[in-house]
């Protein structure tokens, strides 16, 4: 199996198109299953966020596995494959190990060093795992990514670029708004990871009263309380966008929440004095309908937007280390993973001498009856240390072949000159929780349960 990425993200797709390929927790056990039933695709973890849509896959072959995975994401997103082809990348064997390593870092994000990413890498690792479509090799690629991503941020300062996607948007909208936050009347659309990281972000820079609203009103009232803001029905959605000025939209709706309708109801009771209505629309699919940005006196700042202002990125010396640790851990996993291809050849290679053995001594005790058990066992011991003895150094210089570049023909060529049936291997079962968050909706490092610094195990 080797690994392949298919994928759109902010870089290469408008949100238009990201919201065709959006998969909304409702429907990633369906589409998993889906991808897992291809005939090319035996693994697979599907990451859908804001502004990227990425599927992890093990295949079995290269233009296969491609092919299946095109056709999954084109049936999701309701358009012809080739209607999506220009807006997909593809990353293949170790370019695939470095993508996900990257993204794992940070360092693929619009706000390059954001640690948002790991939380939701992890999510979906943890759903794949549930839904039974990640294996051995994806179980593993999964949690050395999360390690990567957890020691880069440990050990570089990448975070000083690395601000969340809504302190980013923040920053944009106090842009609008005479450059300060500090007692903007501010009101945040949706309860979940990002509309929490909203509220949070909102109230560590002092914009106030704050206004939470939500479909689930029991949801909408526990993030309101945890921060001292007003938690609205969303019934009552036009009056609380008339008294503010800010409001930060993050649902998980597949229609827009801010219609043209409701917006030019609200600016209408809010007044042409206020200044302009600042809206940062943070969902995948959109939150703010798209005839929104040409009402007078609303500022839309949606994904693509932030794309282009945020093209800059972080400085080079930060994104430099980080690059210089992912190149390692890249080589490190390639190597690893060039090893564990050959152990399950050499383990077959082993129990056929232990078979022939076995063989040869149950023959041997036929023919000579009057052996007795100390003989038997003398023999026995000396023809197990002369095979022994005549497989230890094979083994040990193919591992260290397999290890290398190139390696993985090693395992192929045992195979094939002992005529030897390899099993598969069982997926890993160590499958973590979770990520968790801290109060500011970031996510806990700690919470990532992955082995230490300093290489694959």
């Amino acid at each position: 199996m080797k690994l392949l990425v298919v994928g759109a993200s902010y870089r290469t797709a408008p949100v238009a198109t990201l919201e065709q390929l959006a998969v909304a927790p409702a429907d990633l056990t369906r589409t998993l299953d889906r991808l897992v039933a291809q005939p090319y695709v035996a693994e697979a973890v599907l990451v859908s966020t804001c502004n990227r849509v990425e599927v992890y896959a093990a295949v079995s072959g290269f233009h296969g596995g491609l092919g299946d995975i095109c056709a999954v994401l084109a049936e999701h997103a309701g358009s012809p494959p080739a209607a999506l082809a220009n807006h997909l990348y593809v990353h293949y064997d170790a370019a695939a190990v470095d993508h996900v390593f990257r993204v794992a870092a940070g360092l693929d994000s619009m706000v390059v060093g954001e640690a948002q990413i790991l939380g939701q890498l992890r999510d979906a690792y943890h759903w794949a795992a549930g839904a039974d479509s990640a294996g051995r090799l994806l179980h593993e690629l999964m949690q050395q990514a999360l390690r990567v991503g957890k020691r880069a941020h440990a050990e570089t300062n990448i975070d000083r670029a690395g601000q969340s996607v809504v302190t980013a948007a923040l920053d944009l909208a106090a842009g609008l708004l005479d450059g300060d936050l500090v007692g903007r009347p501010a009101m945040v659309v949706g309860a979940g990871a990002m509309g929490s990281l909203g509220v949070a972000t909102l109230s560590r820079l002092g914009a106030g009263p704050l206004t939470v609203t939500n479909r689930g009103a029991d949801r909408a009232v526990r993030l309101a309380e945890s921060y001292g803001a007003n938690a609205v029905p969303m019934a009552e959605l036009v009056d609380a966008l008339s008294t503010v000025d800010v409001v930060v939209a993050a649902t998980a709706a597949t229609e827009p929440v801010l219609s043209r309708d409701v917006v030019t109801r609200a600016m209408a009771r809010r007044g042409a004095d206020r200044g302009p209505l600042v809206l940062l629309d943070l969902a995948v699919p959109r939150d703010v309908e798209e005839g929104v940005a040409g009402l007078t006196g609303v500022e839309v700042i949606d994904i693509d937007r932030m794309a282009a202002i945020l093209a800059d990125g972080p400085a080079a010396a930060d994104a430099a280390e980080v690059t210089r640790i992912v190149t390692g851990e890249v080589e490190a996993f390639l190597s690893w993973l060039r090893g564990a291809d050959v152990a399950p050849t050499v383990a077959a290679l082993r129990g056929r001498a232990d078979d022939v053995v076995t063989t040869e001594l149950r023959r041997l005790a036929q023919r000579r009856p009057d052996f007795s058990d100390d003989q038997r066992a003398e023999v026995a011991r000396t023809v197990h240390r002369v095979v022994q003895r005549l497989l230890h150094q094979p083994t040990v210089r193919v591992r260290q072949l397999a290890a290398e570049p190139g390696g993985d023909q090693y395992a192929a060529l045992l195979r094939e000159l002992f005529d030897l049936e390899v099993p598969q291997t069982s997926p890993v079962d160590n499958v973590p929780d979770v990520v968790e968050s801290d109060a500011a909706g970031r996510p806990s490092f700690d919470a990532v349960d992955v082995p230490p610094t300093g290489g694959v195990r």
